[in-house]
């Protein structure tokens, strides 16, 4: 009998059929089979049982009243355990019946003859989407949920949650760390989240952009100043490196420090004392850098414009950050969450996207990556007319796959092709494999083989 986690895998089937009973019964012995033959003994079997998965027949015999049974059945199994997966059965010629199910909250559907291999994939199919359900809770309940990992960045991607567990190993291990990735890929958000899995958490967390403050006063901002330094200077003023003793401080785009500066933070770097602009008393200071950047400091060492043994000195560990373009589905991910973040209070009455607003944004490509798909969500919602923002909501009429691109070997093109027609199909059918099989004009097993194929998550 198959576990999962120490748990017994418990699967309910209805059917009133008593030769398919004891068919279904011996054909699954992977899983503790439950056997009920109409609405009453499978309710009583759903409570005291609690399985993960049901087959339902949706040709239940119906109740005097003319009753349909079968979606009775389905109603109260959902109303009772709504987290339930419930594969409906139909007859041969009731496709219209199946699809009626699946709107009612079906989890996907079988029409009879039933082949026991076929039902048996979707069932198997059905059990591992409830274990990582249940998988994704239990991250939930750690504060961990809603695809959250370090620092609270949402994804669903597997190369940004490569880059999170990084982090967290080296959080604390008090090494310089350098996030590298253009502009809007979360670099602060991360920097963030690597102090507070830290021991220096309970320090203060200090930010400062490189590019943003004028040369002549980046030294000030940083050092800091005592009074009397310059014209000015009315008070004596710790700077941010002496702000982040015991914590962290973030230094973003720190390849637009000049040369004359980034000499005294090497300087710091080596002894862990600063001097104050004016000052002549070395001050100690235990201050762990993080350091961003998008520009090319292997270029800007090579010009001569970034000094190497600065760098070296901050890049003892590297972490590279893939843009939003080279993290599949979470485009789509963050515009839910931006969506419902903004909504309530600027448009109440948008729920949600049309499929093909949704097609748009997994299609994007996002140079500005989250930070412009933040501002294209957050005007779309002002824009929307009603309860779904739609891709002219977007103004997205010049963004797509790049048609340019030029393709030399068949199978990565194949394989690119499929992945990007999969994505699509299983975002605009909101991860319904029936649908998006539907959708791409291929069967459910074909879908499965494939997902399994590409490493793809459904």
């Amino acid at each position: 009998m198959s576990e999962s986690g120490g748990t017994v895998r418990k699967l309910l089937v209805v059917e009133d059929d008593p030769g398919l009973q004891t068919q279904l019964k011996w054909a699954y012995e992977d899983y503790a089979v439950l056997i009920a033959g109409d609405h009453d003994s499978a309710i009583e079997l759903l409570r005291a049982e609690e399985p993960e998965v049901v087959t339902l027949d949706l040709g239940l015999p119906p109740d005097p009243d003319g009753t349909r049974e079968g979606f009775r059945t389905l109603k109260t199994i959902l109303e009772i355990k709504p987290d339930t997966k419930v594969i409906v059965v139909s007859g041969h010629g009731e496709r219209a019946s199946a699809l009626a199910a699946i709107a009612n909250g079906a989890w996907d559907f079988y029409q009879k003859p039933i082949d026991i291999d076929e039902l048996g994939l979707i069932v198997r199919r059905a059990f591992h989407v409830r274990e990582l359900e249940v998988e994704n809770a239990r991250l939930a309940s750690q504060g961990s949920g809603d695809n959250r990992v370090l620092g609270g960045m949402i994804t669903g991607a597997p190369e940004m949650q490569k880059v999170s567990r990084t982090i967290e190993r080296v959080a604390n291990l008090d090494v310089s760390v350098m996030l590298l990735g253009a502009s809007g890929t979360g670099k602060e958000l991360l920097a963030r989240g690597l102090h507070e899995a830290s021991g220096r958490r309970d320090g203060a967390f200090v930010a400062i952009n490189c590019a943003a403050i004028p040369e002549n006063l980046l030294e000030s901002e940083l050092f800091g100043h005592e009074k009397g330094a310059f014209t000015g200077a009315v008070k004596t003023t710790e700077g941010k490196i002496e702000l982040a003793h015991g914590g962290t401080l973030f230094l973003d785009e720190v390849g637009d420090i000049p040369l004359p500066l980034q000499v005294k933070l090497l300087r710091f770097l080596q002894e862990r004392t600063i001097e104050r602009i004016g000052g002549r008393k070395a001050i100690a200071v235990d201050t762990r850098i993080v350091c961003a950047t998008h520009r090319d400091l292997d270029a800007m060492i090579a010009d001569q414009s970034f000094r190497d043994d600065l760098y070296y000195r901050l890049a003892e560990m590297v972490v590279k950050i893939p843009s939003l373009a080279e993290r599949p589905g979470d485009a789509v991910l963050l515009a839910r969450h931006f969506l419902h973040q903004y909504a309530p209070e600027m448009n109440p009455g948008v729920r949600g996207f049309a499929p093909d607003a949704l097609q748009a944004i997994d299609e994007g490509r996002w140079p500005g990556n989250v930070r412009e798909l933040e501002n294209r969500i957050k005007r779309a919602v002002i824009m929307a007319d009603g309860k779904l923002v739609m891709r002219e909501d977007l103004d997205m009429a010049g963004d797509g796959v790049d048609s340019e691109e030029a393709w030399l070997n068949l199978r990565s093109a194949r394989e690119a092709a499929d992945r990007v027609a999969i994505r699509r199909a299983m975002t605009q059918s909101e991860g319904n494999i029936s649908a998006a099989a539907k959708l791409l004009g291929i069967s459910r097993p074909t879908l499965y083989d494939l997902l399994k194929q590409y490493r793809m998550h459904a």
